[in-house]
């Protein structure tokens, strides 16, 4: 059996060049990197290296930058951080309804503490309303997090516009980047944000390690309570081994940033399918303002994951479940207003620097042959 992986948006393989970054600190360096003698500081200055990488490639400085466990820590720390330290001035949060679990449940956690939530909705395309933040925002709010560009569809969501709002408000903004890195610009003087999100996992790094970019200035509860580490705002001896990984993976990618090929095997995958099945596939996600690498369609009067089945050997992700027979779609194609019968047919092919043509025409067929 051929086996295609097309899942990238679920998690990417480690770079080559991030593996060979991470070696000699499995045999050599094991000093804690808060260690101020020889054993240490090439852990301490290894660390160091790799916060740097990150903000060059998000266009900050490096003090900016805290590592973290992964995109979901960086959530929450953003997301209650900011609770816990201004809840004296306010408790409203605005959000939107098709963000990452790890954005909307600590949401729901906070609302248990007596925060306000605003789940803002999105358009047919997945796209939140600049002008739905606007009136939403109140004396109290003090957070609006909206992700850059959505796991599921791929729609890119119309940040700096969002942030020249937040800014005149006064109210601080984090988005959820884990997706967009490395894929689409994510400079932050130019998105305009406070608080930023990355995944190691999304960006041919390893799992389990992250980053949050929180900008000079701002100062918050620590998610993390302890000892001093990473200056005092996450407590936690470092994980040099990861932390190294994702600061090469964060070079790496810079030269991938808006790749052409990937975008125009994503396209040419559209098409083919337009070609053999017409009417019967549909695009999710927005048609112009969306991840190049990301393709989620619907496959009119079929079962998503039945179908999926069906692709010997392909790696790619359903936006339905069955249970006990039925389907329930996932709550991104909800709000935007999927039809149940559309939904339910619904398959994510997410592409990644290894893909090929050949995969692609390899996937078409099997396609083909399971309708």
């Amino acid at each position: 059996m051929k086996k295609i992986y097309l899942d990238y948006n679920a998690s990417t393989p480690i770079a080559t060049e991030v593996a060979q970054a991470i070696q000699p600190y499995l045999t050599h360096h094991y000093g804690n990197p808060s260690s101020p003698h020889w054993a240490g500081l090439p852990a301490k200055q290894a660390v160091e290296q790799a916060r740097g990488q990150i903000a060059g490639l998000l266009g900050c400085s490096a003090d900016e930058i805290i590592f973290t466990s992964g995109g979901t820590e960086s959530n929450n720390h953003a997301i209650k951080g900011t609770f816990f330290t201004l809840r004296h001035k306010g408790n409203h949060i605005i959000t939107s309804q098709i963000e990452h679990p790890a954005t909307i449940n600590p949401c729901h956690f906070l609302e248990t503490l007596g925060a306000e939530v605003t789940y803002l909705p999105v358009d047919a395309a997945g796209m939140v309303n600049p002008d739905d933040v606007a009136h939403a925002i109140t004396e109290r709010t003090i957070l609006v997090s909206v992700m850059h560009a959505n796991n599921e569809v791929g729609t890119i969501q119309p940040i700096a516009d969002i942030s020249r709002i937040t800014r005149e408000k006064k109210v601080w903004l984090h988005t959820d980047a884990a997706q967009s890195l490395g894929k689409i610009p994510t400079n932050v003087s130019e998105l305009g944000v406070d608080f930023l999100s990355l995944a190691g996992h999304k960006v041919y790094a390893t799992k389990g390690v992250g980053a949050l970019y929180i900008r000079d200035g701002i100062h918050i509860e620590p998610f993390m309570h302890g000892a001093g580490h990473e200056s005092g705002r996450r407590a936690g001896t470092e994980n040099v081994l990861l932390d190294i990984g994702l600061g090469a993976a964060c070079e790496l990618v810079q030269d991938w940033i808006e790749s052409p090929q990937i975008l125009q095997l994503r396209d040419q995958f559209w098409a083919e399918l337009q070609d053999a099945f017409g009417d019967r596939v549909v695009l999710n996600g927005h048609p112009v303002a969306r991840l190049p690498n990301t393709l989620n369609i619907s496959f009119l009067g079929q079962s998503g994951p039945a179908l999926l089945d069906k692709l010997n050997g392909v790696a790619a992700s359903t936006g339905s479940a069955c249970h006990a027979g039925a389907v329930e779609l996932s709550p991104v194609l909800k709000a935007m207003g999927i039809a149940p019968e559309a939904g339910m047919g619904t398959i994510r092919f997410s592409l990644g620097r290894r893909t090929t043509i050949d995969e692609i025409e390899y996937v078409i067929k099997q396609i083909k042959h399971a309708m």
